[in-house]
């Protein structure tokens, strides 16, 4: 089976992570080529020795513009057709978008006699290009990919008739095992922070919907409540084109503004984008998720196969991961003061955090394994090709 996989950003975020995954533990009978921008996907691509193209990539809005939308489209539309020859150079079965606005791209490619497979890893707003663009991909693709069930019923919303399954996220449990990585080490590495009674964590790109703000907050009442705590934020503001939905420059310079105000300097770390994220995680006593909404929660299986508990959004695909009060706690988003009751229920109880991480690393290794997300990502690829 020859695989093309498109990709409309060159930037690596969750939805490249578990690309990457994927095609690193494919089977051989699978040739895979990836059709990405320039930048560090490529390059991550070849040192796992996996065939990559160039094509145009695209940071636009699914929001109308005088400006960005035209230019968005011009992108697309060249990125389309370089993805129509390279299908035919690879002699694709499928290609699979990596992405919503990959699956425009293939949505506008001539790939036949392909298969499209289109992931959607993000839940659009209401609006009617989101309609539009979501209808365009349930059109044209033989198969629309969620990454949970949330994401999934996000799509049929906005375009009844997708023909929709779902394949969890994987996460590589030999990185991620708590076995080979020294706690006690990876608390000391942090300094002052490791000294802390409470450690905290927020792994994730530093943009409004993913809640830092909530996290900070809720660590200003947790010290005024005599707690004994500190954060990590781990992250940076990744997609900072005028065309993306969010200012996300503008929210970091707010978070900022949101640490000094409460004086919380000496107790928030920011790390920004780390290549050791598992020795951070491994030191954390619970690790945050406080999205507004979440399609997934990567994040969430990454510090559960470390055995760290887990305090999440209720809103999204984190339902399907965590069950509340065994793997971790839920809690409303923007809500920090149930935040703070949430992560001082843990800190307060050591036999209820053990419990917790131990039944994280089991939940981990039985539903989110790579060998897992391979083998159901190739029976979709099977299921698509009989429907041709």
């Amino acid at each position: 089976m020859n695989v093309l996989y498109v990709n409309h950003t060159g930037v690596v975020s969750g939805g490249e992570r578990s690309l990457l995954s994927l095609v690193a533990a494919l089977p051989p009978e699978v040739a895979a080529l990836v059709a990405s921008p320039h930048g560090d996907l490529q390059e991550a691509l070849d040192r796992l020795g996996v065939a990559t193209t160039a094509i145009t990539g695209t940071a636009g809005s699914l929001r109308l513009h005088p400006l960005h939308t035209p230019q968005a489209l011009a992108e697309l539309s060249r990125a389309s057709l370089q993805v129509s020859r390279a299908a035919r150079r690879h002699h694709a079965d499928v290609v699979h978008a990596n992405s919503i606005r990959a699956g425009i791209v293939a949505a506008l490619a001539r790939v036949s006699p392909a298969a499209k497979v289109v992931h959607v890893r993000d839940c659009l707003p209401p609006g009617p290009l989101s309609t539009a663009t979501m209808r365009l991909i349930a059109a044209t693709a033989t198969t629309v990919l969620a990454n949970s069930r949330y994401t999934a019923a996000s799509v049929r919303a906005l375009a009844p008739h997708a023909r929709t399954e779902v394949v969890y996220n994987a996460v590589d449990l030999a990185r991620w095992d708590p076995q080979r990585i020294d706690r006690a080490a990876a608390r000391g590495a942090l300094g002052e922070a490791g000294r802390r009674r409470v450690l905290l964590g927020v792994v994730a790109q530093l943009s409004p919907w993913k809640g830092q703000d909530t996290a900070i907050e809720a660590l200003s009442l947790l010290r005024d409540a005599g707690v004994d705590a500190h954060l990590l934020l781990i992250g940076s503001a990744k997609f900072v084109a005028r065309a993306t939905r969010f200012d996300n420059e503008a929210y970091v310079t707010g978070l900022r503004r949101l640490v000094a105000t409460a004086g919380l300097e000496d107790r928030v770390s920011w790390l920004g984008e780390r290549e050791d994220v598992p020795q951070l995680m491994r030191a954390l006593d619970v690790l945050l998720l406080p999205s507004w909404e979440e399609p997934f929660g990567r994040a969430l299986v990454e510090a559960m196969a470390l055995g760290v508990p887990v305090v999440s959004t209720n809103v999204g695909g984190p339902n399907e991961i965590v069950q509340h009060g065994r793997e971790g706690l839920l809690v409303a988003p923007r809500q920090p003061a149930a935040w703070a009751e949430a992560i001082q229920r843990i800190a307060d109880s050591p036999s209820l955090a053990s419990e917790m991480g131990s039944a994280g690393r089991l939940t981990a290794q039985a539903r989110f394994s790579v060998d897992h997300h391979v083998a159901a990502t190739l029976a979709v690829y099977s299921r698509a090709l009989e429907r041709l």
